[in-house]
């Protein structure tokens, strides 16, 4: 059976707070344990009044106290605003404190997106062969050059500060974790606690560019990412696998792949559930930052553009919405036409338990397959 995992991003519905979002997610947490999934991420965000997963080390502490089993990481740390020592003595307490239990998932950030290839050659009218919808490629400049999100880089980075080269950066991580790293005039580097930590180095990525490259080459896991960017999922995946060589930790690629769902018992009341997607995806798009997950009442209220919907279109054909069957046979299909090892899912909803409901039909929907 394909591993599931769950990531999450503590999203805070309209009318809650961050501090109930937080508990929310610790209660998700634990139920995934006890339903099976593989692991649990936690995403990084900043400024987003509808997210409160601004600080994945520090969720992951708080989670990894209230289970036991279940593997936790980050999904992903946004390294265009750290340091690869920072990263690692993060992760090597939380070794230290829970050993052998965590994924040190990294991601590029800080900028435009590295150049990508035009498309992979098996889609067709916007399908992969085996059928699942591969759209049109959602434009991001506009979006990264907002105002907003030159805020967020500047609150992040000290005055005058470069981020380091992300390929360089992965490197110094791998480097930091092996005890290996030696600075250009020979000294040594040596993290306590950190160097030897039981981490799995996981790289995150949305297309077939340096993220994809970065991970096949040193013989990482890659995750690619089909709910944020649905149209990259192939190049990532074939970018992945052409560039990797195994390593001691890894012989084969090994690719998961993440899609955003929602279950419910009959198909009605999952798309009744779903129905602030469209909206909270939007204030993303715009730059204003994710919104307070709305209610079904609410996201009805809103009058929709044409341009609005062109903004949101590739992710509201992407999302997988149905009964327990329905979503486990788009998953399968996704998995599928990637060739993915584990499946990384995502789901938001305006009522917590309604979210938890998800995962829980999933899952045993899942077991039986």
């Amino acid at each position: 059976m394909t591993p599931l995992t769950v990531l999450d991003l503590v999203p805070i519905s309209s009318g809650s707070s961050a501090a109930q979002a937080v508990r929310n997610s610790i209660d998700l947490a634990r139920s995934a344990e006890r339903l099976g999934y593989a692991r649990y991420w936690f995403a990084e965000h900043h400024l987003n009044p509808g997210v409160a997963g601004t600080s994945p080390p520090v969720l992951l502490a708080a989670v990894a106290a209230k289970t036991s089993t279940i593997r936790l990481g980050s999904g992903a740390l946004q390294m265009g605003h750290r340091t690869a020592l920072s990263s690692v003595e993060e992760f090597g307490l939380l070794d230290a404190l829970h050993p052998g239990r965590f994924d040190l998932g990294l991601g590029r950030s800080g900028g435009l997106p590295a150049a990508v290839a035009a498309g992979s050659e098996s889609i067709v009218n916007g399908y992969a062969p085996n059928g699942l919808r591969i759209p049109e490629r959602f434009d991001s400049s506009t979006l990264l050059k907002s105002p907003r999100i030159a805020l967020q880089k500047h609150l992040l980075t000290l005055p005058e500060a470069q981020a380091q080269n992300y390929t360089e950066q992965v490197g110094d991580v791998l480097a930091l974790i092996a005890d290996t790293y030696r600075s250009a005039n020979g000294e040594r580097a040596h993290v306590v606690p950190g160097a030897g930590a039981d981490l799995q180095v996981w790289i995150l990525g949305s297309s077939g560019g340096e993220s994809a490259l970065v991970a096949g080459k040193n013989g990482l896991r890659f995750a690619a990412n089909y709910h944020v960017a649905p149209a990259g999922v192939l190049d990532a995946a074939e970018g992945y696998r052409a560039a990797f060589a195994p390593s001691a930790d890894l012989d084969e690629p090994y690719l998961s792949v993440s899609a955003d769902i929602v279950v419910a018992d009959d198909e009605s009341t999952a798309r009744d559930l779903a129905t602030g997607y469209g909206l909270w995806v939007r204030s993303i798009r715009t730059a204003e930052g994710a919104i307070p997950f709305p209610t079904a009442e609410e996201a009805r209220r809103h009058v929709w553009t044409d341009a609005d919907r062109a903004l949101v279109a590739d992710r509201l054909e992407t999302q997988f919405v149905g009964t327990a069957i329905q979503v486990a046979d788009q998953l399968e299909q996704l998995r599928d036409a990637t060739g993915a090892d584990e499946l990384i899912i995502t789901t938001i909803t305006h009522d917590h338990r309604a979210r938890v409901r998800s995962y829980q039909l999933l899952a045993e929907e899942w077991s039986r397959r």
